[in-house]
């Protein structure tokens, strides 16, 4: 089940449920500090040197947990009590040139700025270039706001505890969180509360898609059909048509424009090719369409945007809406039931809001909120860091997988098309939320496979992996 991401109160909260139920403290920390050391395993090497950076908190007794349980590596501990008679010794830690530090000083407890001499203890950390695990949040952190009390460890992996606190998912945190991991399987009853914003874990689609029968066909997985790519633009709808053969509907056509469709055609086997007209209409048996990707090019008529208002207002089968095409709808209200995905980075949801991107970077939430309810209570995968997932009314999901490497032309392209292989079939729409969470967790899962192999990846590998 997604987590709910809560706040420092509703944690501590959740904390006084569990020590009601005999469950102890020491035994909690115990077994972060398991979770902690399996995760610095994954970060360095056999023979490794570590540093724990150990403060008087429950984060220090965190670190010293993980520290006592760290194998095959070399486990160095530096309490740090008094900042200011600790930098030099942390300074001569730092050039032995440990392969990695665990942050331990300050956890969600933190609630005043932090003296200069703290600051100056965190600025050396950061200054030594050396990458940072940060135990529950980065030290120096707000835990609710996402703001610094002054000063915050800039971590390459934050491995909060129990579920993501608010903050983390500020944008304000971004630089300083790094990677958001969550480690949930740490004694704590499952947890009590609920919150509009959910966090999605990979154990979420275990089975998931659900096997097929074996007497299945074609027939079964539904038609994606794909309006993408024009002149300058074709390399869209090539990408679209894979990324909709990944998720394995049974048919695939993509329509480009007619002055494209060769290097289209030249690229791609299983899937159909045919050249859109404005009098065209999409195949009788489509179950899902996707429109949008490769559109930009000056000779994009009317018509095109007039057939993507039209598909909007009275398309039995779900729609996905990206890119150029998110530009050619008008603010109204879809066929009643009907499925409508809009699926913008930040930049195209600040020209659906008539805003900047920086407002709606400023609270993800709300823009998707907005967006959604200006478009008849659409679905709406609002891409980025922390992709989001949902609608004007009910739950919206954050996405932890992905690495800044998927900031290439292309890959929005090749989720959409995913996207809309996925609806196609019958039995996954009719589980859109799920369906929606993870297409996405899938996009980024498949980057961070391919960045664990290989630095240089492009978008062509990503879809080669995508669905893996």
């Amino acid at each position: 089940m997604p987590i709910p991401v809560i706040s420092p109160a509703q944690m501590r909260e959740w904390e006084r449920a569990t020590w009601a139920t005999g469950q102890t403290e020491a035994e909690v920390i115990r077994r972060v500090g398991k979770r902690v050391a399996r995760r610095i395993r994954k970060l360095t090497r056999a023979g490794d040197t570590v540093l724990f950076l150990v403060g008087k908190g429950h984060n220090g007794d965190d670190a010293r947990a993980a520290a006592k349980q760290l194998e095959g590596r070399r486990a160095e501990v530096l309490e740090m009590f008094l900042p200011d008679t600790d930098l030099l010794p942390l300074e001569s830690a730092l050039q032995e040139k440990p392969t990695l530090v665990v942050d331990g000083l300050f956890g969600i407890g933190l609630n005043r700025p932090l003296s200069a001499a703290w600051q100056k203890i965190i600025s050396t950390i950061n200054a030594a270039k050396i990458p940072v695990l940060a135990i529950d949040v980065p030290s120096g952190l707000n835990a609710e706001t996402g703001e610094t009390f002054g000063a915050a460890i800039q971590a390459l992996v934050t491995l909060t505890i129990g579920a993501p606190k608010t903050g983390l998912l500020a944008p304000a945190a971004w630089p300083f969180a790094g990677r958001l991991e969550v480690a949930e399987d740490i004694g704590l009853v499952p947890c009590p509360l609920a919150a509009e914003l959910n966090w999605t874990q990979p154990e979420d689609f275990e089975h998931f898609p659900p096997p097929r029968k074996v007497a299945a066909n074609k027939g079964d997985f539904g038609h994606a059909a794909l309006v993408a790519g024009s002149l300058g633009y074709h390399g869209a709808a090539v990408l679209v048509t894979r990324g909709a053969q990944r998720a394995q509907p049974g048919l695939v056509t993509v329509f480009p424009q007619e002055n494209v469709f060769t290097p289209v055609a030249a690229q791609l086997q299983a899937a159909m090719v045919s050249i859109w007209k404005p009098e065209i209409k999409l195949p009788e048996k489509t179950s899902a369409a996707l429109i949008g990707p490769g559109l930009a090019a000056p000779e994009i008529t009317e018509a095109m945007k007039k057939f993507t208002r039209e598909l909007w207002r009275a398309a039995a089968f779900p729609l996905v809406v990206d890119a150029s095409a998110l530009d050619f709808l008008d603010a109204e209200t879809p066929a009643k039931n009907s499925l409508r995905v809009l699926t913008p980075h930040p930049g195209e949801a600040a020209r659906l809001l008539v805003t900047t991107a920086a407002n709606v970077q400023a609270n993800r939430v709300a823009a998707l909120r907005e967006i959604s309810k200006k478009f008849g209570g659409c679905w709406v995968v609002l891409k980025g860091h922390q992709t989001l997932v949902g609608r004007s009314e009910g739950n919206i999901f954050a996405n932890g997988s992905g690495n800044p490497h998927l900031a290439q032309g292309g890959s929005g392209d090749l989720l959409a098309g995913f996207i809309a292989g996925l609806l196609a079939q019958p039995a996954l729409a009719a589980d859109v939320e799920k369906t929606l969470c993870y297409a996405v967790w899938q996009h980024g899962a498949a980057a961070d496979k391919l960045a664990l192999t290989r630095g240089n990846w492009t978008v062509e590998d990503l879809a080669a992996e995508i669905g893996k």
